[in-house]
C-alpha cells in the first residue's frame, strides 16, 4: 500500500514539475504534453479507484500544490498511510454486510421461482436449463466442462474460453456440490450463497452471491484430456493464469 501510495503521488508530482520547468515566457505548455499529462490523470484516477474507499479529489491536488510549494503537509506519511487502511477496512466491512443481505434476500425469495432445485437451503440452489443424457457426475470426479460465472446483478466475472476440466476436489462447495448428478450435455443454473462461495477472501468483492451457468460436456474427465486440453490451450496463446476456473484455492484468476 505503501509503496503503491508513494509511486502514484510520486507520478502525479513528476507531471506537474514537467510544467514548471519550461521557460515562463512560453504562454502554453505543447499540446503532447498536455495530452501526457491529461491522460497521466486519468490513471490516476483510475489506480484512486482501487483503493477501496473514497478521497476527495481537489484535496489530493491541493496537497500535490502544497508539496511543490513547499508546505507542510496536515498528516505524517505513516498516519496518512495508517488512516487510508483503516477507512479500506470500513469499506470492505461495509460492502461485506450489503452483499450479504442482498445475498440472504435473493436466495430467500429465489426458492419461489419455477423449476428452481434446492440442495441446500437459501445457501445453494440451480435449475436445470436442458437435460442431459449421458453418464452422470459423481463427488470427487474431475468433470469436463464449459461455464459463465455471474454476480447478482448479472456481471460476468469468469467464464471458459475452452472446455475446461476441473476437479470437485478443488472447486469451491457450492460449485463442486452443484455439478454433482449433472448428466453428460446438460446444463445447469447453480446459485450459490457466499457461504458456500468465496465468502470475504478472494479477489471478488466481499460476499459475492455467484451464479453459473454450466454445461458438463464430460462426467469424468481423464489427466490425458487434461493434457489435451492445456496444449489445446497454449497452442491459442492462452496461459495458466488466464484460464478462469472456479478454483478455491487460486481465486485471483476469476478477477
Amino acid at each position: 500500500m505503501k509503496k503503491f501510495l508513494f509511486s502514484l503521488f510520486l507520478g502525479a508530482l513528476t507531471v506537474q514539475l514537467c510544467a514548471l520547468e519550461e521557460s515562463p515566457k512560453e504562454e502554453k505548455q505543447s499540446a503532447d504534453m498536455k495530452k501526457v499529462a491529461e491522460a497521466f490523470g486519468h490513471l490516476i484516477g483510475k489506480n484512486l479507484e482501487t483503493l477501496g474507499c473514497d478521497l476527495d479529489t481537489a484535496a489530493i491536488l491541493k496537497g500535490i500544490e502544497d508539496a511543490m510549494a513547499g508546505k507542510n503537509s496536515p498528516m505524517s506519511e505513516t498516519d496518512c498511510v495508517q488512516a487510508i487502511s483503516h477507512a479500506q477496512e470500513e469499506a470492505f466491512q461495509a460492502k461485506a454486510d450489503e452483499n450479504l443481505a442482498k445475498a440472504n434476500e435473493f436466495m430467500h425469495e429465489n426458492v419461489t421461482n419455477d423449476n428452481i432445485v434446492v440442495v441446500e437451503k437459501e445457501r445453494l440452489h440451480y435449475r436445470v436449463d436442458s437435460e442431459g443424457t449421458g453418464a452422470e457426475v459423481q463427488p470427487h470426479y474431475s468433470p469436463l466442462i464449459t461455464y459463465t460465472g455471474r454476480f447478482i446483478d448479472g456481471e460476468v466475472f469468469g467464464a471458459s474460453h475452452e472446455e475446461e476440466m476441473i476437479s470437485l476436489d478443488e472447486a469451491i462447495p457450492g460449485f463442486s456440490r452443484g455439478l454433482v448428478g449433472m448428466k453428460e450435455g446438460e446444463t445447469r443454473t447453480i446459485y450459490i450463497h457466499p457461504e458456500f462461495g468465496y465468502g470475504t477472501s478472494g479477489y471478488l468483492p466481499p460476499n459475492s452471491l455467484l451464479t453459473f451457468e454450466v454445461k458438463v460436456i464430460k462426467a469424468n474427465a481423464s489427466h490425458d484430456d487434461q493434457e489435451s486440453l492445456t496444449t489445446t490451450i497454449h497452442a491459442k496463446g492462452q496461459s495458466d493464469e488466464e484460464i478462469a476456473l472456479p478454483n478455491d484455492h487460486d481465486t485471483e484468476s476469476l478477477r
